[in-house]
This record gives C-alpha cells, sequence and structure tokens, in this order.
C-alpha cells in the first residue's frame, strides 16, 4: 500500500492500521480496539484523542525550537495548587465542624452528624505517600558503587540526592517523596536495570533525578493533595447500587450520581491541566539525563521503552529458568539486537498510542525525536564497565530476590 498523500510505501506494527512513514499520513488515527477506555463512550475518547493529538505535536514544535528550561509559576502550577489548598481547608472545616457538633450542648443528637463529618474528613485526609512494601532499599554500605553513581548524577545535574535508593521488579523506574518530611525516594526496576548498558544507566538515574529540579509540580504536596483527594471524593459520594426502590432512595441516588460526575469532571479536568504540565517536564529531564549520560545514551534508553513488552518476555523467561543477573544482560542484548530494525516504526507508532490528554508523559518516540533535535550534548558522567560490574555484584541479592517473584509470577 502506497500513501495516498506522497506515495511512500506504508508501515505498520502490533496489529496497527498502516501509515506513511514519511509524511506521517494517516498516523494520528484513532484505533479504539488497541487503547484502554478513558472517558468511555468511543466519540468522546475520539474527540479527546484528536484534541491531545494537537496538543501533543503543537508542544513538541514548540520546545523543539527553543530553550528547555524549567518554568516557574505555569498556568497548571497555579491551578493544581488553588485546588489543593481548597481541598486541604474544605477538610479541615470539615473536621472543625464535626468537632463542634459533637461538643456542641453534650451530648446532644448532633454527636451522630458530628462523628459522620468526622470519618469522612479522615477518609479525605492528604495522603503524602509512603514507601513501597516490594521495594528493596539498599543503605550506602550494601550497596556503596551504586550511591556512588547516584552521587555523582546528582552533582553533575544539580539534582539534590535521594535520601532513599531501592530496587524493585519493574521494567521501570521512578522518583517520588514521601512523609511529612518529603524524603526523596529513587527506585530502579531490576528488570530495568539488566536490560540496560552502563551509559544507559546513567542516563536513568539522571532521568529520575531530574524530576527533583525541573519543576515537575506531582512531587510539590499540595499539588499531589489535588491530583488525588477529588477521586476520593467522587468514590465516595458515587452510589453504591444497594439502595431500595423507594422514591426516597432514588432521589438520593441520583443526588448521588450528579455530585459524584461532578465532581469527577473536575478531577479530570485539573489532571488533564497537569498532565500538559507534566509532560513538559518529562523532556525536560530527558534533558537532563543527556546531559549526565550523553545524548546517544538517553536516545537509547528512551528506544529500550519501546521494547518494553519484549523485554519483559525474555527477563521472565529468563527468571522460570532460574537465571538472572548476566543471564537477563545476555538475553537483553539479543531481543534488542533483534528488534532493531523494528524501532524506527516503533518510535512513529507510540505518537498515535501514547497520545492521550491524560497521559503523564509525552510518547516515548517524540522524546526520543526532540533529544536528537537538540545540540548533542558528550556524557558528563562516565560509569565504566568495571564500575557497572560491582554494582552488579552488590544487588545481586535482591536481584535474586526479584527473579524468584516473577518466576513464581509465572
Amino acid at each position: 500500500m502506497t500513501c495516498p498523500r506522497c506515495s511512500a510505501a506504508t508501515v505498520t506494527a502490533r496489529t496497527a492500521a498502516p501509515w506513511c512513514p514519511s509524511c506521517e499520513w494517516n498516523l494520528d488515527l484513532f484505533e479504539p480496539d488497541r487503547r484502554r477506555p478513558e472517558l468511555g463512550w468511543k466519540w468522546a475518547d475520539r474527540a479527546t484523542h484528536r484534541v491531545a493529538w494537537r496538543l501533543t505535536t503543537g508542544q513538541f514544535a514548540q520546545l523543539a525550537g527553543g530553550p528547555l528550561r524549567q518554568r516557574g509559576s505555569t498556568a497548571a502550577r497555579v491551578v493544581t495548587l488553588t485546588v489543593g489548598v481548597l481541598l486541604l481547608l474544605f477538610v479541615a472545616l470539615l473536621a472543625g465542624f464535626g468537632v463542634w457538633l459533637i461538643l456542641y450542648d453534650f451530648p446532644q443528637l448532633t454527636i451522630v452528624p458530628g462523628v459522620v463529618l468526622l470519618v469522612l474528613a479522615g477518609a479525605l485526609r492528604p495522603r503524602f505517600g509512603s514507601l513501597d512494601d516490594e521495594a528493596h532499599f539498599l543503605d550506602r554500605a550494601e550497596a556503596p558503587e551504586l550511591w556512588s553513581l547516584v552521587d555523582r548524577v546528582a552533582a553533575h545535574t544539580g539534582a539534590p540526592v535521594p535520601h532513599l535508593v531501592g530496587l524493585d521488579h519493574s521494567l521501570g523506574a521512578y522518583t517520588t517523596t514521601v512523609g511529612l518530611r518529603r524524603r526523596r525516594v529513587l527506585c530502579l526496576g531490576a528488570s530495568l536495570w539488566s536490560a540496560l548498558d552502563p551509559q544507559e544507566r546513567v542516563a536513568l538515574i539522571g532521568h529520575e533525578l531530574g524530576h527533583f529540579v525541573n519543576g515537575d509540580l506531582r512531587r510539590g504536596p499540595f499539588e499531589h493533595v489535588a491530583l488525588t483527594t477529588l477521586g476520593r471524593l467522587a468514590s465516595l459520594t458515587h452510589p453504591n447500587g444497594e439502595g431500595g426502590n423507594g422514591i426516597v432512595d432514588m432521589i438520593i441516588s441520583a443526588v448521588q450520581w450528579v455530585l459524584a460526575h461532578l465532581i469527577m469532571s473536575v478531577q479530570l479536568l485539573v489532571v488533564w491541566i497537569g498532565q500538559r504540565d507534566a509532560q513538559r517536564t518529562e523532556y525536560l529531564a530527558d534533558e537532563i539525563a543527556a546531559r549526565a549520560a550523553g545524548s546517544a545514551a538517553a536516545v537509547r534508553l528512551l528506544d529500550v521503552l519501546l521494547l518494553h513488552d519484549a523485554l519483559d518476555t525474555v527477563i521472565r523467561r529468563e527468571a522460570r529458568a532460574q537465571r538472572s543477573g548476566a543471564a537477563w544482560q545476555e538475553a537483553a542484548v539479543v531481543a534488542r539486537a533483534n528488534l532493531a530494525p523494528a524501532v524506527p516504526v516503533l518510535r512513529q507508532l507510540s505518537k498515535r498510542d501514547e497520545t492521550s490528554l491524560f497521559a503523564s508523559h509525552p510518547p516515548t518516540g517524540l522524546r526520543a525525536r526532540m533529544l536528537e533535535s537538540r545540540p548533542q550534548q558528550a556524557a558528563g558522567v562516565v560509569l565504566t564497565e568495571q564500575q557497572a560490574e560491582r554494582i552488579d555484584h552488590e544487588i545481586a541479592g535482591p536481584v535474586e530476590r526479584v527473579r524468584r517473584d516473577l518466576a513464581s509470577a509465572g
């Protein structure tokens, strides 16, 4: 099949409808059968996909041609911060009014609604995150070489050093802040770590630490409240479907339904506004990764993410065969080599599949293209093969525990 616009041969992958790799004709096609529903109606999901496509491509064009720096008080940050503060005040008012009702002319029947309000305030109280029970956290004595690498990347990028560094079973990585003291956490997926070469590992750490300095509003305590509390409030007000058939029950259920959907609409709006800003911070985190590891390594890291499913399959296969560590690395090298010719097509397909109003990350292919379009950077932090081997030796115990978990999961 040839492109009706430029006559180039079309391409396809993963059962997707064909598109033109040259002019990208038909790449913006909405394919509901290949996507998870977002709003629940195909017509609405198709409409939001079109809007997301324009916003995503527009943001890329804007950032690719200009400086990529952290911004201060963006509209998204102001809106999200305002919503977070208002929600905290609402919860405080609920708790305060509940206490007043309980103590007013005690004892009186007002105790009952007072207790209800206190329970509601407790359910809506702000959560500041907690440590993942499945992650294994490594202290400096247990993994000095890994901590040294984290220190070097933090120093080079100007990011603060995390308080905790952990390892879990995922084919990914994340940073977060937890608790009232807002302790910084870096968690690396053992499966992903094993699939990367030394400089790609530097890029991974550089990207994750970059979220501590790139203005990512998801790391702020008030912004976190805005992004999570509305969802809990919608769940609490949603009718449970167990009411009676009387007219009063029907009216209560109808009011609950309307209230829950109004709250959900506000939540979707806040998330949408926040995710636009979050996607910009992902581009900036990629730039920080390139500063640490070099542009070439940062691009290779993004290409590895495109191969997530294939790498997950081969690593789980090795885990079931009671092999880990070096065996995972060897299997990943073979899989990456076999799939390398498909990477350009998968980059383009990610633009179709990953474009969404509610996506926290830009399409992976656009992230790689962004780095390639900018001035190329040399590695600021170099991880030698010997240093990488010492890190692998330090984390061999936790990786073996991850292998057992993957093997038992099937």
